[in-house]
């Protein structure tokens, strides 16, 4: 007993030692200190901001070290022409955008990423966006990751400034130039914060069909033949496709409400007055939906057009419904399908299908 108490005293001093030895040091000032750099400048204080003050709502924020010139010279010495500079001291630089913006006719997502210029002149510089981040300097760093490479202007100032400075100011309601001044050297960024919007491809990509076929083509049609390819009906809309599933029963359940497509509501347009369901319906544009039994769908033509499927449909805006049997398809069908079929000069049907599944809407022509 006695040999482990001692051993256990041991453990403890050393112990005590080995915490008394680690000392706690703080860092001072740097001298190239760190600091922050906003866009809207008041969102740095939003909190005192009315809430619908608009520069609450921050945009842009830079994190920067700030070296002095101290009577040295700047560019083309201190930082050299032609070679990659951090845009301060320290850490890289680094930008944070809270929204999609266009630098260089490049589209940049929110996000954070480091900032570079490789200078070149007394009025030109090249100003590189990094995905890479948590670096020191530009020593080493992985160029492969820059994302914009843009010339930007520079221009000499009268005032020379001592400490390296990120600014913005606002061109106008679209354009922001990120300011980086130092001694009289100042170069601007252009910043599109209202970058151009374009999207990918769609799993359901849009389709249309139209009445008479060739009414869509009417440049290939003969002259001769123009009157009696007048448009009567177009259809547009999206295309699911099976994709290994089984679609009526299961993805589109017995009892549901569906768009006749995907994505937008499915839009007819009548060229002229029609009938359908024995209901007059007056040219112009509709949405098209169906309610999906087994054996049997109804098609519903409504007024919201410029809508994204049936959520928060209004029965006020049906103008008709129509019941049709289902049909079997000659094939199966992976894509939805629509097609006209002419029985005569004023009966056409709008036939649907998808699987193995059809159902032709009956529309009454007027202006043949």
């Amino acid at each position: 007993m006695k040999t482990n108490h001692f051993f256990l005293c041991c453990l403890l001093m050393f112990a005590g030692l080995s915490l008394s030895a680690q000392e706690v040091k703080f860092g001072g000032l740097d001298k190239s200190p760190l600091d922050a750099a906003h866009y809207p400048a008041s969102s740095a204080y939003a909190n005192y901001l009315d809430a619908d003050d608009p520069d609450r709502d921050q945009k842009i924020k830079v994190l920067y070290s700030r070296p002095l010139k101290k009577d040295r010279t700047l560019f083309g010495e201190l930082v050299p022409f032609g070679k990659d500079w951090r845009l301060g001291a320290n850490e890289a630089s680094e930008i944070t955008f809270f929204q999609p913006v266009e630098i260089g006719m490049v589209r940049v997502a929110p996000g954070s990423y480091t900032m570079f210029a490789e200078p070149h002149s007394a009025t030109k510089w090249t100003f590189k966006l990094s995905t890479e981040r948590f670096i020191g300097g530009t020593n080493n760093r992985d160029v492969s990751k820059d994302i914009v490479h843009v010339e930007i202007p520079v221009v000499q100032v009268p005032n020379s400034r001592e400490s390296f400075s990120i600014g913005f100011q606002e061109i106008d309601d679209n354009t922001v130039h990120m300011l980086m001044e130092w001694g009289n050297t100042r170069a601007m960024l252009p910043i599109n914060m209202n970058p151009p919007s374009f999207s990918g491809d769609d799993a359901s990509p849009m389709d249309l069909v139209q009445y008479p076929e060739m009414s869509r083509l009417r440049n290939l049609v003969k002259p001769e033949e123009l009157e009696a390819n007048e448009p009567q009906v177009r259809v547009v809309y999206s295309r699911p496709q099976m994709k290994g599933r089984k679609i009526f029963g299961e993805l589109l359940k017995y009892g549901s409400t569906w768009r006749v497509g995907a994505n937008q509501t499915t839009e007819v347009t009548f060229f002229n007055d029609v009938m359908v369901g024995g209901k007059e319906l007056k040219a112009g544009r509709y949405g098209l939906f169906a309610d999906v039994n087994e054996g049997e769908w109804e098609f519903i033509i409504h007024k919201a057009v410029q809508s994204w499927g049936n959520a928060n449909f209004n029965e006020d805006d049906v103008v008709v419904k129509v019941k049709a049997k289902t049909e079997k398809t000659p094939e199966t069908l992976e894509a939805l399908s629509m097609t006209f079929v002419e029985k005569d000069n004023k009966n056409i049907d709008l036939v649907v299908g998808w699987e193995n599944t059809m159902a032709r809407l009956p529309i009454v022509l007027s202006g043949k």
